[in-house]
């Protein structure tokens, strides 16, 4: 029993030795393979960063260090390391879960190679549509072109028509001044009821191809009383004739620039027999002309064919002269 108990008690302590020294080199063998694969990691970590350094990548959660093998399993690794060491790369090859890498230098070239071939397609474009432009500004140039040609040639033709109808305007004047008037040699005359002002007459009578009454001598300016007398009978109208001094005061010109050779002015009444000489003027009748440089222009009375100077402005009847 004695033998027994010393047996064991030299055996076990022994026993107890090795297995503890086998457990103690496991862990020994375990703790050195999991350092190798520590510093392995960090070696590929190093490198990862280098790396996207160089290529401008940000770093990201997928460029962590890959946790390690959890605690208290083998280093070999189970099913389950496997599957999850693939699910793992499934994860970091997704490219939605992953962050979006940055433009590299080829994509920037593109980027900009694509720009430059979007602007020359755009000023192609512009250019297509500049030539429209040019060509429809030429066609409007030419259309501008002629229609100021037409218009010429519309401008030229109512400008003929108007010459055409002044022209026949003057000759029916003329007409119907000798087959309404009074013919007297080469002329004739020819009263007219509008009433005007002198000059405004003048320009009456040369648009219908004549002008205002211009007798030339005694014998016309009889001929021409008489038909106002009988023309106007039994009143007294005032008519314009072509007769004035507007140039110079006292020297009477007719329209067509001569000067007159006769004059019929008005004279006051001579007094009654027996009666004395009065020195005063007449109040109603005062002796022609008396106007002054305030009346320049000569009317005949169309009672007694007198002659008055009255003011140019004055609207009175005229009497035209055509010739024949």
């Amino acid at each position: 029993m004695q033998a027994a108990w010393l047996l064991g008690a030299l055996v076990v302590p022994q026993l107890l030795g090795i297995s503890h020294g086998a457990r103690g080199a496991d862990r020994e063998w375990e703790g050195g393979w999991g350092g190798a694969q520590e510093e392995e990691r960090e070696r590929e970590a190093l490198m990862l960063k280098h790396l996207q350094e160089a290529l401008g990548l940000p770093a990201g959660r997928g460029d962590e260090n890959p946790e390690g093998t959890p605690e208290g399993k083998g280093t070999w690794g189970t099913e389950e390391d496997g599957q999850g060491e693939e699910e793992e790369e499934e994860t970091t090859t997704n490219p939605t879960t992953g962050p979006s890498p940055s433009p590299t230098p080829e994509d920037t070239v593109t980027y900009i190679l694509g720009r430059l071939a979007g602007l020359d397609s755009g000023l192609h474009q512009l250019h297509v549509r500049l030539h429209a432009l040019d060509t429809r500004m030429v066609e409007l140039t030419r259309g501008l072109r002629q229609l100021r040609e037409a218009a010429g040639d519309t401008r030229d033709a109512v400008q003929a028509l108007q010459e055409a109808q002044s022209r026949a305007e003057r000759e029916h004047g003329r007409l119907e001044g000798c087959l309404k008037g009074l013919r007297l040699g080469h002329k004739c005359f020819l009263l007219s009821r509008d009433f005007e002002a002198q000059a405004a007459a003048q320009a009456r009578c040369a648009a219908r191809g004549g002008s205002l009454a211009q007798p030339a001598d005694r014998q016309q300016m009889e001929a021409l009383t008489r038909y106002l007398r009988a023309t106007l009978a039994p009143y007294n109208w005032p008519v314009w004739l072509g007769v004035h001094d507007r140039r110079a005061e006292g020297l009477y010109l007719f329209e067509n620039g001569q000067r007159v050779s006769f004059f019929a002015w008005h004279r006051a009444p001579s007094p009654e027999p027996g009666a004395g000489p009065s020195t005063a003027p007449h109040p109603l009748s005062p002796n022609q002309p008396n106007g002054g440089t305030l009346e320049n222009c000569v009317a005949q009375a169309s009672d007694d064919g007198s002659w008055w100077d009255h003011d140019c402005e004055r609207r009175l009847y005229y009497v035209c002269e055509y010739p024949f």
